[in-house]
């Protein structure tokens, strides 16, 4: 029995001390756990306030504008709050149209460009904003593609009684129609019809009430630019291939449409086209490619009995992806713009005439000369800058002069001399007048 009791008593204490043992380990587990929250609690940390802070640098920054500088700046356009994606000028030549990301177009007075002040009317385009911007032949309405909607949408310009304008969207937008990342957009100058154009090779012909005529593939694998010429008979694409594609859109006598009908071809480059441009008349085209040159072609041809446009210059330049072009209403300047850069040249002699180095912040988002060829005009981050075209002054001089040598005809003589003297005063002018 007192072995047994032995036995027993001993059991009972190793049973006792293993649960000590047990109940130690735990504590001291639990006080582990509780000093490393209260370790990790007691850490310094950067304060919340401290996280933000690169946004808040980079907020500054953005409301910081854009320095730049040139003997040329006419003036700069500045009211939009957000970035600036397309420009127009309107026929007449009176108003210029910007579009913009804080969701609203604005009209500019070309009148008022050598003003202190650059008054401006705004539209707004409601849950949405524009990316493209085109007016109406007439001047009084001008189309805009949205964004988020992948659609056009028009505005018409209605006055008031007191001489002042309002703005009033079509009742619908046009049907969703594209399937790629749209591209331009334009109404014909004879004011029938509408084109869309996108990067997947698709334009779209449409009448004014957003019915589609047509719908053209330009099989150039993907698209790059696409325009209406300003005499409304042609539409031009350019993309991969390194070819500028022309076509006539047809209509009847009565104004009834007919067809569109492939018209002629710009070949003569190496690799895909940036983009192109028409002169005034149409009977000039320029186009910059990813060759790493621009070409200036005849166009005033007869294309209906398969004459071909004729090369009339090739020029060595920079260009890029995204790279516009534009050519001055008389032919006698072309400008490119290469990321935020703008280059100028003489198309006679292909001549490099300026070079606009940090135009803006960004990317280039249009460049357009004035119908009277006074100003060239570019937009990119959140204003536009409009240019004196110097380089037109001195080629038109430099053609007056030309004819001069030859004029036989003394009126004329003294025509074509007071004609230089007066493009010479207004080129001293303005190169006595810089403007920041």
């Amino acid at each position: 029995m007192e072995l047994a009791a032995l036995v027993a008593l001993t059991l009972l204490l190793g049973a006792l001390i293993i649960l000590v043992a047990v109940a130690v380990r735990k504590h001291k587990v639990e006080t582990d756990i509780q000093e490393e929250q209260t370790t990790d609690r007691n850490v310094v940390k950067p304060p919340a306030t401290k996280k933000p802070r690169p946004e808040k640098q980079r907020t500054r920054k953005d409301k910081a504008q854009h320095s730049f500088s040139h003997p040329l700046v006419a003036s700069i356009l500045k009211g939009h709050s957000g970035n600036i994606t397309s420009i127009d000028f309107s026929s007449n030549g009176k108003y210029l149209a910007s579009c913009a990301d804080d969701r609203t177009v604005r009209i500019w007075s070309v009148k008022d460009f050598m003003d202190r002040e650059h008054k401006c009317l705004r539209a707004n385009v409601d849950l949405d904003h524009a990316t493209l911007v085109s007016f109406s032949p007439d001047s009084r309405a001008f189309i805009t593609w949205l964004s988020n909607g992948d659609t056009i949408r028009i505005f018409k310009m209605i006055k008031k009684e007191d001489g002042s304008f309002t703005f009033k969207a079509a009742p619908e937008d046009f049907p969703q129609k594209h399937k790629g990342a749209i591209l331009n957009i334009g109404i014909a100058e004879t004011g029938k019809f509408i084109m869309s154009a996108s990067s997947d090779t698709s334009i779209h012909i449409w009448d004014l009430k957003g019915e589609i005529l047509a719908s053209i593939n330009t099989n150039q694998i993907t698209n790059s630019y696409a325009a209406i010429s300003p005499c409304g008979r042609f539409v031009a694409s350019c993309g991969f291939t390194p070819d500028v594609k022309v076509w006539e859109v047809c209509f009847g006598k009565s104004g009834e449409f007919r067809e569109v009908t492939r018209a002629f071809d710009l070949k003569g480059h190496s690799a895909g086209v940036h983009s192109f441009a028409f002169s005034n008349n149409s009977h000039r085209m320029v186009s910059v490619s990813k060759d790493g040159t621009w070409k200036l072609w005849n166009t005033d041809v007869e294309y209906k009995k398969q004459q071909d446009p004729y090369l009339l210059r090739t020029v060595n330049c920079s260009s890029s992806e995204g790279s516009l072009v534009a050519l001055s209403p008389d032919g006698r300047v072309c400008a490119i713009s290469d990321g935020c850069d703008v280059t100028m040249f003489d198309t006679s002699t292909g001549q490099l005439e300026e070079e606009l180095r940090g135009v803006h912040s960004g990317e280039i988002t249009g460049l357009r000369f004035d119908i009277n060829g006074r100003f060239l005009v570019c937009s990119g981050d959140k204003a536009v800058r409009v240019f004196h075209n110097a380089p037109g002054y001195r080629a038109a001089i430099k053609d007056m002069q030309e004819m001069l040598k030859k004029a036989q005809n003394e009126a004329m003589k003294q025509r074509l001399q007071q004609q230089i003297k007066d493009a010479q005063s207004a080129l001293d002018t303005v190169l006595a007048n810089p403007t920041d």
